[in-house]
C-alpha cells in the first residue's frame, strides 16, 4: 500500500523530516520525505498496519517544536521503492508557517558547559530542537542556502552530523561549531580587537566596572548593564533616554530570580520554556538587596528572563549576577540588528560591542508575558512567538477563508503589528512599535513586504484603523488595487480576542483602553458592546469627558484631573495647589469652550485622573505609568468601592468615583485603600453593565479586551465575578490584549464582513 501524506503547520526547521525518516525505517516503510513551500510531503509505501502507525505517530507524537495543523492523505499506486530517503526540498509555490526562534534546548545547554564536548562554550551551539529560525530565514523552503548561514560551509564533523539520521543535528540548518561556524568578537574603538573567549572576558570586565555593553543576540542587539549597580542603571537610562519605564533583568537560572521575585509554578514553566519571554513577576520585599531601585521604580512587578541564546548563557553564568537586558536602541526606535548599524546608532550609549558574524535577516524584539488567572498571557509578541500563526477553525466563519480571499491588516498607531490572513492562517508579525519616527515607519514597511513574500500572500483587502490621522491609515489609503476596509478600534480588539479563542458567536465585548477613534468622531476607551466578527453595537460606555489639551494630557495627566474636577463642580483644593494658577484658568476656558479638548470615554484616562487628584503623580513618561502605580498599591484586605452612576441610556458616569477618591485623600485615607476601592469600582460597574446587557440581549458570552486588561487585579476580579453570575468569559492568551493584537482583529473583521 502506498500513500501520499501532506503535513501542514510548523513542520520545517524543527526536525520533522528526520523524525519521519526514523519512523519509516523503524516501521519498514519505503519512499521519501521532503520539504515543500507549503509543508512536508511524505511518499510512504508499506503494509497497512505500518502506515497506520506512521500516521498516529505524526498526529500524536510530533517533534517538540513542531505544530501539526492538519494532514491530508491520498492513496496512490505502488512503486518500486526499496528504501526510505530524505529528498531535496521542492518549491511548489505554496506557503508554510515558519518556526519562531527558540531558546537553547537542555541537550545543547549541557554540551555548552561540558569541557569534554567539541562545542564547549561555543556561543552558536544549536540543533533541530533549538536555535535561530525566523531571524535568519530569507525565504522558504527552509534549507541552509535560504538562510544567513549559507556562507558558513560545514566542516567534516558538522557535515557528518547533518547527514546522519540518528543524530539530533540531522538536517539542522544552522548547524555549526568553532571550526566552521560564526564567531564572536569585541569592538570598542571601531575595529575588532579581541575574538572568542577573550572577547567574552572583555565584556565581563566592562560589566563588572558598571559600564554598558551592546550584545548582538538572535534577533537584534541588547544593551546590558549590572542590575545591582544603581549608578550604572541610571547612566544607562540617561543615555538611552528611558527615564522611568521599567527595565528587564536577565538571570542565569531560576534560583537567582527567586532571590528577588515571587515565582509560581506556571510562571517558572513560562520562564523555562524555549520561547524565553520576559515574564512580569511580583517583587519580593528582599528585592532591594539584589536589584538597583531604578530598574523598575514605583511598581511592584519586575520583568525577568532566562538567557535566550547560548551567548547570553555564557555571559549570565560568567557574570553571576542579574543583568539589565534591554533593547539595543534609542527609546522608541526599532532594535538594531546589523553590526555597522548598531555601532552607529548605539555609539553614544554603549562602552563596547560584543558582536558576531552571523547576520540577522529579520530583526525581532524580546517577547513579554505574564501569568494571569493561572495561565500565560502574552503582552508583547515577538521572539519565540512570531511568526507562528493563529489558526482559526470556527466552523462557521472559517468557510470564508477557503474562498481565497487574502487580507493585509496594518494595526493602529501604537504597539503596531501587521497581520496577513490566508486560508485558515492569521500571521501576526512581531512587535514593530509606535509609529512616531522614520525608522519605525521604515521597519513597518519592511515587515509588510517580508510577510507578504514569506507567506506568499497577495492581498485582496487592506484593513486599517478608522482614525484618519494614523500613519498606518494614511499608508493603507495609498495602496492601489485593494479593497479598503476601515475597522473601528474597539471592534478590532473584541474580534482579536474572539479569534484568539476560536469563537464566532455574538458576544458582550468589554473593551477598555487609553483611546481609540469612535464612529461618532470622538475618542472611545470604555466600551461595552454586542459584537461578532461582522458588526458591533455599542451598549454602554463611560461618560464623555473633555480631554483638555488633547494628546498632551496623556503625559500631563493633571489636565485629565482638572477635567474631572471641573465636571464634578467640587473644589479639589489639595490638587489645585500643585498647578499654576494662570495655567489652570486657561485650561478651564478650554474645558468650557471645548477648545482643543476632544471628548473621551476612556478607562485609561480614568486611571490618570485618579492618580493625579490623589497626589500620586502629575506627569507620566510612558504609557500606563500611572495605572501601573495604582495597581501596585492594591491591598487585598480592602473590600470597599466608590459609588458610581449608570443610566438606562447606556452611560456609566465615573465622575463620582474620582470625586470620592479625592475626598478620601483629603480626609487622610491612605493611598492603598483609595487605589483598591477605585479598582473595585471598575469591577462593580463593569459587572453591573454586562448584566444589564444580558438582560436585554440574552447573550451569555463575554470577551474582555484592551490594554487596561493587562491589569491583573481587574482581569481576575471581573472575570471571577462574571463567572459567578453564570457568564462564560473569554480573555486573551496567545495574542496581546493591547494594541499589539489590533491587526489580528482588523484582518478578521475585514475578511468576514467582505
Amino acid at each position: 500500500m502506498r500513500k501520499k501524506i501532506y503535513v501542514y503547520g510548523i513542520v520545517q526547521g524543527v526536525g520533522f523530516r528526520p523524525f519521519v525518516y526514523n519512523l519509516c525505517k523503524k516501521f519498514g516503510i519505503a519512499g521519501y520525505v521532503m520539504n515543500t513551500a507549503s509543508g512536508v510531503c511524505i511518499d510512504a509505501q508499506g503494509d497497512p498496519d505500518s502506515l497506520e502507525k506512521l500516521l498516529k505517530e505524526i498526529q500524536h507524537n510530533p517533534p517538540s517544536l513542531s505544530i501539526v495543523e492538519h494532514i491530508e492523505v491520498y492513496d496512490c499506486e505502488e512503486k518500486n521503492y526499496t528504501e526510505f530517503k530524505i529528498m531535496q526540498s521542492a518549491d511548489d509555490g505554496g506557503f508554510i508557517p515558519v518556526s519562531p526562534d527558540m531558546g537553547i534546548c537542555d541537550e545543547c545547554l549541557e554540551e555548552l558547559f561540558d569541557p569534554g564536548n567539541r562545542r564547549y562554550r561555543y556561543p552558536f551551539i544549536n540543533c533541530t530542537n533549538c536555535g535561530p529560525r525566523y531571524s535568519i530565514i530569507k525565504d522558504i523552503p527552509y534549507d541552509r542556502p535560504m538562510t544567513t548561514m549559507e556562507r558558513f560551509k560545514m566542516c567534516r564533523d558538522c557535515q557528518t552530523e547533518y547527514d546522519n539520521p540518528d543524530d539530533r543535528r540531522f538536517h539542522a540548518q544552522p548547524n555549526a561549531c568553532p571550526i566552521c561556524g560564526p564567531h564572536v568578537f569585541w569592538v570598542d574603538d571601531g575595529s575588532a580587537t579581541l575574538e572568542g573567549e577573550k572577547a567574552l572576558k572583555r565584556a565581563i570586565v566592562l560589566l563588572n566596572e558598571g559600564r554598558i555593553v551592546a550584545i548582538k543576540g538572535v534577533g537584534g542587539f541588547n544593551l546590558a548593564v549590572d542590575a545591582t549597580d544603581e549608578t550604572a542603571v541610571k547612566r544607562l537610562r540617561k543615555k538611552k533616554h528611558r527615564y522611568d519605564k521599567p527595565l528587564a533583568v536577565m538571570v542565569a537560572d531560576i534560583d537567582m530570580a527567586k532571590r528577588f521575585a515571587v515565582i509560581s509554578g506556571v510562571e517558572e514553566n513560562v520562564l523555562l520554556s524555549q520561547r524565553r519571554p520576559i515574564v512580569l513577576l511580583k517583587k519580593k520585599a528582599s528585592l532591594e538587596h539584589f536589584i538597583a531601585p531604578s530598574v523598575a521604580p514605583d511598581i511592584d512587578t519586575i520583568g525577568v528572563m532566562l538567557p535566550p541564546t547560548p551567548l547570553h548563557y555564557l555571559i549570565a553564568r560568567d557574570f553571576d549576577r542579574p543583568l539589565v537586558m534591554t533593547s539595543g536602541n534609542l527609546s522608541e526606535e526599532p532594535i538594531a540588528k546589523d553590526n555597522s548599524e548598531a555601532m552607529d546608532r548605539l555609539k553614544g550609549i554603549a562602552d563596547g560591542f560584543l558582536l558576531h558574524d552571523r547576520d540577522i535577516f529579520a530583526r525581532i524584539d524580546d517577547s513579554v508575558s505574564m501569568v494571569i488567572d493561572g495561565k500565560e498571557m502574552v503582552i508583547r509578541r515577538a521572539r519565540g512567538y512570531a511568526p507562528q500563526p493563529i489558526v482559526y477553525t470556527s466552523p462557521v466563519e472559517s468557510q470564508k477563508l477557503h474562498k481565497g480571499i487574502e487580507v493585509l491588516a496594518l494595526g493602529p498607531h501604537d504597539k503596531v503589528t501587521i497581520c496577513v490572513a490566508k486560508n485558515n492562517y492569521f500571521f501576526i508579525s512581531q512587535h514593530i512599535g509606535d509609529m512616531d519616527n522614520v525608522k519605525t515607519i521604515q521597519y513597518f514597511k519592511e515587515t509588510i513586504e517580508r510577510y507578504k513574500s514569506l507567506f506568499r500572500v497577495q492581498p485582496d483587502i487592506v484593513a486599517y484603523d478608522m482614525h484618519p490621522d494614523y500613519i498606518t491609515t494614511q499608508y493603507a489609503l495609498t495602496i492601489e488595487g485593494l479593497k479598503k476596509v476601515a475597522v473601528q478600534h474597539h471592534h478590532a480588539h473584541i474580534a482579536s480576542c474572539m479569534v484568539d479563542n476560536g469563537i464566532s458567536q455574538k458576544v458582550i465585548g468589554v473593551a477598555y483602553d487609553g483611546t481609540g477613534y469612535g464612529d461618532d468622531d470622538k475618542l472611545w476607551g470604555g466600551e461595552i458592546m454586542i459584537a461578532d466578527l461582522h458588526s458591533y453595537h455599542r451598549q454602554y460606555h463611560l461618560k464623555y469627558i473633555p480631554l483638555i489639551g488633547g494628546a498632551t494630557a496623556i503625559r500631563k495627566i493633571y489636565k485629565v484631573g482638572l477635567s474631572y474636577m471641573f465636571e464634578s463642580g467640587y473644589d479639589f483644593e489639595l490638587f489645585k495647589k500643585r498647578i499654576d494658577k494662570k495655567e489652570m484658568e486657561l485650561l478651564k476656558i478650554q474645558w468650557e469652550k471645548k477648545i482643543n479638548a476632544p471628548e473621551v470615554s476612556s478607562v485609561g484616562r480614568l486611571f490618570d485622573a485618579v492618580a493625579t487628584v490623589i497626589g500620586l503623580r502629575d506627569y507620566t513618561s510612558y504609557e500606563g505609568q500611572a495605572a501601573s502605580q495604582l495597581e501596585s498599591l492594591i491591598s487585598l484586605s480592602v473590600n470597599g468601592y466608590y459609588e458610581y452612576d449608570i443610566s438606562d441610556e447606556g452611560i456609566i458616569n465615573p465622575v463620582s468615583i474620582v470625586l470620592s477618591a479625592y475626598k478620601d485623600r483629603e480626609a487622610g485615607v491612605d493611598l492603598s485603600t483609595i487605589s483598591t476601592k477605585f479598582h473595585n469600582s471598575i469591577v462593580m460597574f463593569t459587572v453591573d453593565a454586562v448584566k444589564r446587557v444580558r438582560k436585554v440581549s440574552g447573550l451569555n458570552d463575554v470577551v474582555l479586551t484592551g490594554g487596561v486588561f493587562q491589569n491583573r487585579y481587574l482581569l481576575e476580579n471581573i472575570k471571577s465575578q462574571l463567572e459567578q453570575e453564570g457568564f462564560c468569559v473569554y480573555v486573551h492568551r496567545k495574542i496581546p490584549c493591547n494594541d499589539g493584537g489590533i491587526s489580528l482583529g482588523q484582518a478578521a473583521v475585514a475578511l468576514y464582513s467582505s
